[in-house]
């Protein structure tokens, strides 16, 4: 029997491909078999419909605590982000001083300063905000001496490159928990009978912005 997927003569596509996070929360729904399953445990005797509710209590448990896990993650997420905004104000109140910054650049400082906090909504877009507003600030800091012999600034962009990584790793921990709960609510029977019944949904992992995406595919060096 020849292999499936033949990595010598399998089709390829030359021209690569490219993949997206599908931006789509997929609903836990069970049949009526699912409920047949469930009184035909109570049919055949109490012990099998007891088991069986425990471990429907057990599993409603768990993914509460899965939930719970979930927020801590996205709360690191975002606890990084603010200290970010911390760092880019203040760098911006360096650099400014010295060299003139993009429009868009303090557009961005002005809307933090008014209170712009990261939520589940728009979590992603603000990333992608400080991304680009430090971008802006790391080209003057590049482009002009002065600015590099400027310790509090050389600090600032230190720090911001420290937090990146951080939010890096926190990142990757929040899509191991999405993933971990996007698997359970469909472990059938208990898990996924509790989840339909409850209403929950698959949840979505950390996107990357197209700009971030077109930065990648660019020349560095």
């Amino acid at each position: 029997m020849a292999n499936e997927l033949d990595e010598v003569k399998g089709p390829v596509n030359e021209q690569g491909r490219d993949v997206n996070v599908i931006e789509k929360q997929i609903p836990v729904k069970v049949g009526v078999g699912s409920t047949i399953f469930e009184v035909l445990l109570w049919v055949f005797g109490i012990i099998p419909g007891v088991i069986f509710l425990f471990r429907k209590i057990k599993a409603k448990r768990e993914l509460a605590q899965l939930q719970q896990k979930i927020q801590h993650s996205a709360s690191q997420i975002d606890n990084y982000l603010e200290q970010r905004v911390q760092i880019l104000q203040n760098a911006v109140g360096i650099v400014e001083r010295s060299v003139a910054l993009d429009k868009e650049v303090m557009t961005s400082v002005a809307a933090f300063r008014s209170g712009v906090r990261p939520t589940e909504e728009n979590r992603s877009e603000v990333a992608g905000q400080l991304d680009t507003a430090m971008r802006s600030i790391n080209i003057a800091f590049e482009a002009y001496p002065e600015l590099k012999a400027h310790q509090s600034l050389a600090d600032a962009m230190q720090q911001n490159s420290y937090l990146q990584r951080e939010i890096t790793a926190a990142r990757e921990v929040y899509n191991d928990n999405v993933l971990r709960w996007n698997q359970d609510i469909f472990q059938w029977p208990a898990k996924m009978i509790v989840a339909a019944k409850a209403g929950y949904t698959t949840r979505i992992p950390f996107t990357a912005s197209r700009e971030v995406k077109e930065q990648a595919r660019q020349k560095f060096f």
